[in-house]
């Protein structure tokens, strides 16, 4: 079964306007099933080409224009799926968009440090970029129509994550599904890049991460946790972020003076790879990381229902050195928004520190009994 992605409307409003469309995003996310989908949905004539096969690369590798358009025959909507692969990618998409200005060409990649760095010269001023996901929870409310019974799957959600895979095989199979995309898939893309010498201080450092959640991250910890130098680990989160892997959250400060400035926290884009990478599937009650998993789930949803609606705005955690913090912060048209996120409604009041240095910023407390709202909001 297909569930429908939020972000066709807005690729669908950029075909044929004579630049390519990049559709970045992890392995396993569904940027396969979009693409094919799209051709099922448009009535030119179409090819999808599989980059991953070696017959497919060679025939765009290094070709001339006329050449390309052999190739590509009468067909005016392409598909390169996981472009990275094709060496000089951003030649052959560049001589694409210039000379044959009626084909459109689709390239998904699924690292964006090899086909982002491949295409940016390039392709400047010649394409439009998108960002897949896993499921959004607006996406999910298109399989589970009801709310009653979205709630009835939101902790197996929370637990096992949100990738397609995980979604439609909910059940007995969804953590076979969680593990085997871990397993198979977490690592393709990045033990290829050429900056990854170790793959053990690689998982090493997934691990930590992972046991981390909800906590500032000191890089200089983890440097020692792993058993690398601070540089080392720097360059692995970045790696690791421009994989889909991970992605961080800076602390908000207005130079008070006991606000934290330096610490970062860093969160999974899937709660589900989070779990399959510490082997624990526990159900909420049982686990002491339920708060640390909730807020990444939340945060997680919330930002992928900004992105699939075009909306910009800067994310932050709060906490100063006594210990008062907030989970959430959003700042957007001049004006501060405030979050605390429980799994349970419970009484709650909010940092006395945060609401006196600023009195105008709205705060509210987002449970599993009133987050639908805040994670499906435009």
């Amino acid at each position: 079964m297909f569930i429908p992605r939020e972000i066709e409307d807005a690729i669908n409003k950029k075909l044929f306007k004579k630049k390519a469309i990049i559709i970045y995003g992890a392995r396993q996310v569904g940027k396969t099933t979009l693409v094919k989908d799209f051709l099922k949905k448009h009535p030119v004539q179409s090819i999808y080409l599989n980059c991953d096969e070696l017959d497919i690369r060679d025939a765009l590798t290094n070709k001339t224009s006329t050449e390309i358009k052999a190739f590509f025959g009468n067909n005016r909507l392409v598909v390169l799926d996981e472009a990275q692969r094709i060496n000089n990618i951003g030649l052959t998409l560049k001589l694409i968009v210039d000379n044959f200005p009626k084909i459109q060409v689709i390239a998904t990649g699924s690292s964006s440090f090899e086909l982002s760095n491949k295409i940016v010269e390039p392709l400047t001023g010649r394409k439009f970029e998108f960002h897949l996901y896993p499921l959004s929870y607006n996406e999910l409310a298109r399989y589970y129509p009801s709310k009653l019974e979205r709630r009835r799957h939101l902790e197996r959600r929370v637990i096992y994550g949100m990738y397609p895979e995980a979604v439609l095989h909910a059940g007995d199979e969804e953590k076979e599904a969680v593990k085997n995309i871990t397993r198979s898939y977490l690592y393709k893309d990045i033990l290829a890049f050429q900056s990854i010498k170790s793959p053990e201080v690689l998982e090493k450092l997934l691990q930590a991460l992972a046991l981390q959640l909800g906590n500032e991250v000191s890089y200089n910890e983890l440097s020692q946790i792993v058993g690398v130098d601070k540089n080392t680990v720097v360059t692995y989160v970045q790696i690791l972020e421009q994989a889909f892997i991970i992605h961080r959250l800076s602390p908000f400060s207005r130079n008070i003076r006991n606000e934290l400035k330096k610490l970062r926290k860093i969160y999974f884009w899937d709660t589900g790879i989070r779990n399959a990478l510490i082997n624990n599937f526990n159900p909420l009650y049982l686990r002491q990381d339920t708060g640390a998993l909730w807020e990444n789930f939340l945060i997680n949803e919330r930002v992928k229902n900004s992105i699939n609606h075009s909306k910009d705005f800067n994310r932050y955690f709060w906490r100063t050195h006594s210990q008062q913090e907030l989970d959430y912060i959003e700042e957007y048209g001049g004006k501060l928004y405030a979050f605390e996120f429980k799994w349970k409604k419970q009484k709650w009041s909010p940092p006395s520190s945060f609401v006196n240095h600023y009195k105008k910023a709205p705060i509210e407390l987002i449970h599993n009994e009133n987050f639908e709202t805040f994670v499906t909001k435009a």
